[in-house]
């Protein structure tokens, strides 16, 4: 097992998975600069390590994320407007850096995934939590909104549904979530360590290189005329099909 000591967060890869844990389970994970400076560099680290397939982002304790720190909520409060500006930049780099990864993340959620936390989560390409989970976007109750993650979120639910639950502010349930289309898949709190394991194995067996070019092209496709897509797609039907990955495949196949 691998393991890079950080201070806000664990980095561990076994078994072609790297773990991203946040760890600062007395603050239920609160956000704060090194947080997400670390989770970034360790994002570049798995990114470069070729044994890692699939990339895990938990919390440590009782909760995943709830969201900013006290610090940060103070430095909000008294920044000036270039300031603010440098601080969000440390989302958008993050938020990039997710969406540009080629290898596949899943949130790992267990308690309340709130705020930026649950910005981390929906930021992420798979969700799956405990049945006892709670997602919520409660900025505006303080005057505030998710704005940065506004952008993935709508790409994640329907218009109405993003509406809805950040101008209302409310928590929801995990079933909840999957309902939205954003969490997808919920298990038992009892045994949860073990289906997930199990998911992200089943994960890191398929196809690095498929796994990588489906995930680029899913994601290019935003925003993108319907002809435009199909050409796009084409272009990476064609591109996959040259893969070792592909070629070996096909030729399993065609032995049966």
């Amino acid at each position: 097992m691998g393991y890079v000591k950080y201070e806000a967060i664990r980095y561990e890869v076994a078994d072609a998975v790297a773990t991203l844990t946040m760890n600062r389970p007395d603050k239920r994970n609160a956000l704060n600069d090194t947080t997400l400076h670390e989770l970034l560099d360790a994002l570049e680290a798995a990114h470069a390590d070729s044994t890692v397939r699939v990339v895990v982002l938990a919390g440590a304790g009782k909760d995943f994320c709830a969201g900013a720190d006290l610090s940060a909520l103070e430095k909000i409060a008294s920044a000036g407007t270039l300031e603010n500006l440098a601080d969000v930049q440390s989302f958008v780099n993050l938020f990039i850096a997710m969406r540009q990864l080629p290898k596949p993340i899943v949130a790992k959620v267990q308690g309340r995934a709130l705020a930026g936390g649950c910005g981390l989560a929906t930021a992420c390409d798979l969700i799956v939590s405990t049945q006892s989970a709670q997602f919520g976007y409660p900025e505006v109750k303080i005057g505030f909104i998710p704005a940065m993650v506004m952008a993935i979120l709508r790409r994640n639910i329907s218009e109405k549904r993003a509406f809805e639950w950040m101008a209302i502010g409310d928590p929801i349930s995990a079933a909840e979530a999957q309902g939205y289309g954003l969490v997808n898949q919920v298990f038992a709190d009892e045994g949860f360590e073990t289906k997930v394991g199990e998911y992200v194995s089943t994960l890191a067996s398929r196809s690095a290189s498929a796994l990588h070019l489906m995930k680029k092209l899913l994601y290019h496709m935003d925003g993108m005329s319907f002809e435009t897509a199909l050409r796009s797609g084409a272009d990476l039907n064609v591109l996959c099909r040259t893969t070792a990955d592909c070629q070996a495949g096909v030729a399993k196949f065609l032995k049966k």
